[in-house]
């Protein structure tokens, strides 16, 4: 099966970034796994899969530098994705980690910089450096990770509404539907796209038997399917997915062309209901 064009999602600031992109948690880990790896992410950008995300706890670098190489002498292909850690998350040491992201990520500038999750650092600061550094070029835009509503509430006070993410990244995939009850309708009202993360839910819906019915039925992968159901979503949704070999990004990039039909949506549907309260957000 021939991979689709992929999808374009649009930010409230109005830059766009590919739907289906590549994650990297634990890339960059295993040294013996490095030359699979760097040939995986060179061939998503090679399929259209030019949104890359990273963080600076994965590998404590690793991955970044893992990146660096990956995009090197294509920087500009890349919408390229870090994150910052709560712990480093005060005015300065947000912007310090960001210096040190972008030199072991071999450029002078991310497409989009996030807090990683809530921490014990004021909001206020942490937004604060994170428009110091949009006004420096050193990131287009800032976002959140792990964020719920009631930190968004916090999040939209701390500003004063006068600075606003331009995502929020999140676990959500066909098990994990809490975001559906309030999240995302709030995203959606300021127009902002959630970034989805693990959409095989760490391997587990892969095994599931109903995702494994389904997809046998359509003719692709459990993987394919997790994939393309999250991808359902878009505009609204961006997804990082994380391939460690060329077979399995080639795998991924398919499930652009996957047309999941109503029979097909039905069965997931019952055996993965859409949540009818509000679901704490899930971190994993």
């Amino acid at each position: 099966m021939a991979a689709h064009e992929n999808q374009t999602v649009t930010f409230p600031d109005g830059r766009t970034a590919p739907a289906l992109g590549l994650g990297t948690w634990e890339l960059g880990d295993d040294p013996r796994r490095r030359d699979a790896e760097l040939a995986a992410l060179r061939e998503g950008l090679d399929l259209g899969m030019t949104l890359v995300d990273t963080a600076e706890m994965y590998g404590r670098g690793a991955s970044e530098r893992l990146v660096a190489q990956a995009i090197a002498g294509r920087r500009d292909e890349v919408f390229l994705v870090s994150k910052v850690l709560p712990s480093n998350a005060s005015r300065r040491g947000t912007i310090e980690a960001c210096h040190a992201s972008l030199a072991r990520l071999g450029t002078d500038r991310l497409d989009l910089y996030l807090l990683h999750w809530r921490g014990g650092h004021p909001l206020e600061d942490t937004v604060e450096a994170m428009e110091a550094l949009v006004a420096e070029g050193a990131i287009g835009g800032w976002g959140v990770s792990n964020f719920d509503v009631d930190d968004l509430d916090d999040l939209a006070r701390a500003t004063g509404g006068s600075s606003s993410p331009q995502t929020d990244q999140v676990l959500y995939n066909l098990a994990r539907r809490g975001p559906e009850h309030d999240l995302l309708p709030r995203l959606r009202e300021s127009g902002t796209p959630l970034m989805a993360y693990s959409p095989v839910d760490h391997g587990e819906l892969l095994d599931h038997p109903v995702v494994a019915s389904v997809a046998a039925d359509l003719g692709v992968t459990p993987a394919q399917l997790a994939i393309a159901w999250v991808l359902r979503l878009a505009p609204d949704v961006l997804l990082a997915v994380k391939a460690g070999s060329v077979e399995h990004v080639r795998e991924d990039a398919a499930a652009l062309a996957v047309d999941i039909d109503d029979q097909a949506f039905v069965q997931l549907e019952r055996a993965f209901p859409a949540p009818t309260g509000p679901v704490p957000l899930e971190v994993r």
